[in-house]
């Protein structure tokens, strides 16, 4: 089975849900800088989603330019992760709106650990369907996936944390995103190096 339709698929998902994230943003009233404080915590909130989206799109792609081809359990995968991440708008709007209350924060982790734990079996899907563990994805990947271990223990420690310091949980979201923003070069080092040998 080709990896087009996925991948389109997938792309068109990401950037409706980006939509609706800067759709959830209200116009200031007032033409004065002051005007822009209450939306502010709003706007964060979107900055930090934002942010996520645009991680799990990035590395979507390179996982899908490793792979050669999908099957069934590749297409469950990827629309179980996709289900998560188009949760994103919602819990996003919500913290923002009610400037980073306890059960908002918490919500929002726990929607981004639903998304982190979701990776997981489409990640392990698309190996099994491209080789299994000798296949190129396999072997980019590598046993010390630290970022996939990190990701969901900073959102189970910040669920709880909400309750008692929501900007603490905040502060561990951002921190996973600037783990991940530093990219991750072994998907695509694997690649060139194959193409550099071909």
């Amino acid at each position: 089975m080709g990896k087009a339709r996925l991948e389109a698929f997938s792309d068109g998902v990401l950037a409706i849900i980006i939509t609706i994230m800067v759709l959830e943003l209200r116009v200031p009233h007032g033409t004065d800088a002051r005007a822009l404080l209450p939306v502010l915590p709003a706007f964060l909130s979107y900055v930090l989603s934002f942010v996520y989206v645009a991680i799990y799109w990035n590395n979507h792609h390179h996982f899908l330019h490793a792979a050669r081809r999908v099957d069934g359990r590749v297409l469950w995968a990827n629309l179980h992760l996709l289900f998560w991440v188009s949760l994103f708008p919602f819990a996003t709007a919500w913290m923002g709106e009610n400037h980073y209350a306890a059960v908002p924060v918490a919500l929002y982790g726990a929607v981004l650990l639903m998304a982190a734990l979701a990776w997981v079996p489409f990640q392990h899907a698309l190996i099994r369907a491209n080789g299994g563990d000798e296949s190129e994805l396999a072997l980019a990947i590598g046993r010390r996936d630290w970022k996939g271990w990190l990701s969901p223990a900073l959102y189970l420690s910040a669920i709880p944390l909400a309750f008692v310091r929501p900007w603490i949980a905040g502060l561990l979201y951002v921190t996973v995103a600037l783990i991940w923003l530093v990219p991750d070069r072994r998907v695509e080092t694997r690649l060139q190096s194959n193409e550099h040998r071909a």
